[in-house]
């Protein structure tokens, strides 16, 4: 089965327009797969030429494009060249912005490393959305899907950046879904727990370590994969989905604790 593909469910997502952000590897280029393997033409996009341009190969993407995320003012022009190389304005956005460093002392963080997780994760998602949802609501169609991360709902240790900056883009969101839900834009995120990428293993943790972890701590006792967290996403993006919005849905494998 294709990376993100549910079986015999037409999602209509065939002749879309998708642009995924943060796509050179891990989750964004998982849903980015999972949307081609659905008939959907994307583009993806990530702050390295080289490494974008293998991903776009990989996935049977239109085109790689390059953003960086921290470029605010950029993005407006990402979402016009990824409408050209579409044929047509951006139907599908997936937002994937990477994340900030982590730090042991949740106080320690300088003023412009603050300012830099601002821009990645809360304004230049904004700028994204600033840029499609016009279009989207002209047409009487859009989706929306952002990675976020499950530190949302239950804070982890060491992520302070990442949680205050993403939980503000949640709230962001949310409003925003309320405005554009009458015009058939629906605008959701998914949380994603213990997914076995690269960056899950940078620690210098091995794979069978992180496994092992994962059979004490994760209820369904192990790691998720990176097609598992695709197909929830490519789903949210689906036509059938048009009755979900203003969501996050944890795909973590039972870990968050609360309700």
């Amino acid at each position: 089965m294709a990376a993100g593909t549910l079986v015999g469910v037409d999602l209509g997502l065939q002749g879309r327009r998708a642009l995924v952000t943060g796509a050179s590897a891990g989750i964004a280029k998982g849903i980015a797969a999972g949307l081609v393997a659905e008939g959907a033409r994307v583009v993806v996009s990530s702050r390295s030429q080289d490494r974008i341009a293998a991903a776009a190969a990989d996935v049977g993407a239109v085109a790689g494009l390059v953003w960086d995320s921290d470029d605010v003012d950029a993005a407006a022009g990402l979402v016009a060249s990824a409408g050209a190389a579409l044929g047509g304005p951006v139907d599908v956005l997936v937002a994937s912005t990477g994340g900030p460093p982590a730090g042991a002392d949740p106080l320690a963080f300088t003023r412009e490393q603050w300012e830099a997780a601002h821009r990645t994760l809360v304004l230049a998602p904004l700028a994204l959305l600033t840029a499609v949802l016009p279009s989207m609501r002209a047409q009487g169609w859009g989706r929306v899907v952002n990675v976020a991360s499950t530190s949302v709902r239950e804070p982890l240790p060491y992520l302070m950046l990442s949680t205050a900056e993403r939980s503000g883009l949640l709230a962001a969101l949310k409003l925003l879904s309320t405005e554009v839900a009458p015009d058939g834009v629906t605008i959701n995120s998914v949380l994603p727990g213990r997914i076995m990428t690269a960056r899950l293993l940078s620690s210098g943790a091995t794979e069978a370590q992180v496994q092992d972890a994962a059979a004490r701590d994760v209820p369904v006792g192990r790691v998720g994969s990176v097609e598992e967290i695709a197909a929830v996403a490519t789903f949210l993006c689906s036509a059938q989905a048009a009755y979900v919005t203003g969501t996050a849905v944890p795909v973590d494998g039972g870990l968050l604790r609360g309700t």
